[in-house]
């Protein structure tokens, strides 16, 4: 595992971002959950999203993968404007977007291995069995679990289930990840991992995260740049240690 960083490292320079929500608001009824909500994620950075429960990051995220239509603004990703995508291209789209599931969303009836290739066969690029289990096999010892494949879920402590959904998703190597509270349920130590693991994955593969989270611990150690998300709108943004000291009384209740 990495060591602990001291400090967190400077945002990567400007540049064309990955992902862009510009202006976007969503209403339900009058249920205003973002209004002029933007914020942009940059190749290879961790961006955490950080709100109070309710405050509108799970719809965030379904807005970014097309699941739920915007009432105003727009989203890009990867250079696509995601309202202008039929079906089909955004199914495209999400096969290049890597999710992390709060609940992990593992098949129970399935082997760790075969949860693994579920993903993997869904897609449009074939694979003989020799690489299929080669993918397999890199995915868990990205993990760190290289000797569960023929183990049941059911078999797995909740950290281990965490660790194989993120294999899980590094195996259809996505440009992009969206961590959905990536820490909630663990143990303490446990979320100090699946947290350390994150950083990993950025630094192995170059990825770019979205990361939603309140745990504190894990917007610590995870973000290169962390977006509040405040009454619906992106209320400040900045790197942990920069918030951490802000005076405002909705910036600070966070730290506090």
């Amino acid at each position: 595992m990495l060591p602990e960083p001291t400090t967190q490292p400077a945002p990567p320079p400007a540049t064309e971002a990955v992902l862009t929500v510009a202006h976007v608001s969503k209403s339900f009824g009058d249920n205003h959950v973002l209004q002029d909500f933007s914020l942009a994620l940059n190749p290879g950075e961790n961006v955490v999203v950080l709100g109070k429960s309710g405050s509108g990051k799970s719809v965030l995220v379904r807005c970014i993968i097309g699941l739920l239509p915007v009432d105003e603004g727009a989203i890009t990703v990867l250079g696509q404007d995601v309202a202008a995508l039929d079906h089909e291209a955004m199914d495209r789209l999400r096969a290049k977007l890597g999710f992390l599931f709060q609940s992990n969303a593992l098949y129970d009836s399935m082997t760790v291995s075969e949860n693994l290739l579920f993903p993997l066969r869904r897609q449009w690029l074939a694979h003989t069995p020799a690489q299929e289990q080669e993918l397999v096999q890199q995915a868990l010892e990205d993990v760190g679990l290289a000797d569960t494949a023929d183990k049941m879920p059911a078999e797995l402590s909740g950290g281990m289930r965490k660790r194989i959904a993120l294999a899980r998703t590094l195996i259809l190597r996505p440009a992009i990840i969206l961590y959905d509270e990536p820490t909630t349920g663990l143990d303490p130590i446990t979320a100090r991992e699946i947290s350390h693991l994150l950083r990993e994955v950025q630094h192995k593969y170059h990825t770019s995260a979205l990361i939603i989270s309140h745990d504190m611990n894990c917007v610590r150690l995870t973000a290169d740049r962390v977006a509040m998300l405040v009454d619906g709108r992106c209320y400040a943004e900045g790197t942990y240690e920069a918030l951490q000291q802000q005076d405002d009384p909705k910036i600070h209740e966070f730290f506090a």
